[in-house]
């Protein structure tokens, strides 16, 4: 099999702060502020795509399309909501067409409102938008410093309904169901009943499917479809197996776009060499994107992987254990894995979070990272699942060493407990924008949200640089440091703290004479020739940051 190449073009750097302490800052994803948002969920820009391919029947509650689409998420771009949250990636769940049928999996009547369900991997679902759409999403989100980070699922397809017929045998298997028990009845069946299974082990050239292709000639686009494919299975050697095919198919939206990261569903539920392909894939269509638009470059970051191997922690540092077998998805494409150990390890004490993360970080995961997040799509057992801890989650996360991931409506307390649904249904309700023009508990807490977002986005260090704990008890003061590529960025921060004069000892972390600013009051200090920084404000936080 032929290797993929590469072509390493010239990229250019983006500032992301006007608060530098060396050289020019470079966007840095292990200490990205990440957005994660259900695309159908979170805004409707565009309601004359409500209702697509006669999705009509009464679908259970919070389990049918409710209209969130991407302009809807342009809208906020144009609106700088990401922007004054600090977040630089936004991550959205599957664009592409869905079945078009609903089914039940003993959670009520659904549609695949949720992105997870692909029909057909070349098209976007109407009811998210069109290509048009997504170009003007990706190029306003760029021109503002953020990422974009599309979802790929290339284990199953959708549901069989009436409307979707099944994909054939040389593409997918019904059966057996997985069992969870090792690695082979973990990634050889079906997720659950009535999820057809990719062949994703296999190299055995399959035919296209003929829905598919009845499908594009319908649709005016088969000539089209055919071309591309015959070039990529002649560029890259692949065998025109079925996930090469999806592979394609997905890259094809890094190729045209320009998007900057994929977060990969179901990853442990296929051999593990399927995802270093897809990276290499991505990453031959990234810099083909980036040779085709020189002056739309933003960086020289390779495109970026995050896989969810569900029950992946931290605390397993670079291997996933099936029992029987285990695994480094690590070296196999990925830079980061979401940490499914953070919405406990967020009930310990601040310094023991902040500390054990930042050696593990910097040690046996030195080059790579995790995802923190503390509410999710999927997980019946979030952190703060009543919202009564709310500024503490916030602070948690937001100066967690990692990359931190905010869940759509976690800076606004939208309700994880609805009334009537089933299942995971209760985490995807509509964003809650109303309570931000009626409540004044929400603006407050968004307010909180935005400060520390603000001050991850314009440090690496917080995210990425090297935690040291200062003292200063009762008291909580801690720096981060971070020195890569000849730029450095450093901080000092102060949680529970009391309100009015607060001291703390620098510890030679910035000199004598130096200027700070607390980003979270605003004030300014300048250190003492003792090295001391005091400053007053009515708050129980200090954001520590140098003036230049």
């Amino acid at each position: 099999m032929k290797k993929i190449l590469f072509f390493l073009g010239v990229s250019l750097l983006t500032c992301c702060t006007t608060l530098k302490n060396s050289k020019t800052q470079a966007f840095n994803w292990e200490g990205a502020n990440v957005y994660f948002l259900l695309t159908d969920r979170f805004n409707n820009g565009d309601k004359s795509n409500d209702v697509n391919f006669g999705r009509t029947e009464k679908a259970a509650v919070l389990r049918g399309f409710e209209g969130g689409d991407l302009r809807g998420i342009i809208q906020k771009i144009d609106d700088n909501y990401f922007s004054d949250l600090g977040i630089n990636a936004i991550w959205m769940t599957p664009i592409v067409e869905q079945i078009h049928g609903a089914t039940d999996e003993g959670t009520g009547k659904t549609y695949g409102f949720h992105g997870y369900w692909a029909k057909d991997w070349t098209a976007l679902d109407p009811n998210f938008g069109t290509k048009a759409d997504l170009k003007e999403l990706v190029d306003k989100a760029h021109a503002k410093g953020i990422r974009i980070v599309l979802d790929a699922v290339i284990n199953h397809t959708g549901p069989v309904t009436s409307a979707d017929p099944v994909y054939p045998n040389t593409w997918v298997r019904t059966s057996p169901q997985c069992q969870y028990r090792n690695y082979e009845n973990t990634t050889a069946c079906t997720l659950v009943a009535n999820l057809p299974d990719v062949l994703t082990e296999s190299d055995v050239p399959a035919e296209l499917p003929q829905m598919l292709v009845d499908k594009w000639k319908k649709e005016g686009r088969l000539e089209a479809e055919m071309t591309s494919l015959n070039e990529f299975f002649a560029r890259t050697g692949y065998p025109k197996a079925p996930k090469y095919y999806i592979m394609k198919w997905l890259a094809d939206y890094v190729q045209e776009f320009g998007i900057d990261g994929y977060r990969v569903d179901t990853v442990k539920h296929t051999n593990e060499d399927v995802w270093k392909d897809f990276q290499q894939v991505c990453q031959q269509s990234f810099e083909i994107y980036k040779r085709n638009n020189a002056d739309k470059v933003l960086d020289n970051n390779l495109f970026f992987l995050v896989g969810e191997v569900y029950g992946y922690g931290i605390s397993q540092k670079q291997v996933y254990d099936f029992g029987d077998k285990k695994v480094n998805y690590y070296q196999n494409g990925f830079k980061s894995l979401i940490n499914f150990d953070f919405k406990g390890d967020a009930n310990k004490p601040y310094e023991e979070l902040f500390s054990n993360y930042s050696k593990l970080l910097h040690s046996d995961l030195n080059g790579k990272t995790v995802m923190n997040y503390l509410t999710s799509h999927d997980d019946g057992s979030p952190f703060d699942k009543d919202r009564k801890r709310t500024y503490e989650a916030a602070t948690k996360l937001l100066l967690a060493p990692g990359i931190s991931q905010v869940y759509y409506g976690d800076e606004t307390a939208r309700s994880l407990q609805i009334p009537g649904t089933n299942g995971d249904a209760t985490l995807r309700s509509n964003m809650n924008w109303s309570d931000l023009q009626d409540n004044a508990g929400t603006k407050k807490l968004l307010e909180h949200y935005q400060k520390l977002g603000k001050f991850r986005a314009d440090h690496p260090a917080v995210g990425a640089g090297v935690h040291q704990y200062l003292g200063s008890v009762p008291d909580y003061w801690f720096s981060r440091i971070y020195v890569r590529d000849g730029f450095s960025d450093k901080v000092v921060i102060g949680l529970d703290l009391p309100a009015g004069e607060k001291i703390t000892d620098i510890l030679k972390v910035f000199a004598a004479g130096t200027k700070l600013r607390d980003a979270y009051s605003g004030k300014t200090t300048i250190v003492t020739k003792d090295l001391l920084a005091i400053v007053n404000t009515p708050y129980s936080i200090v954001l520590f940051e140098e003036i230049r």
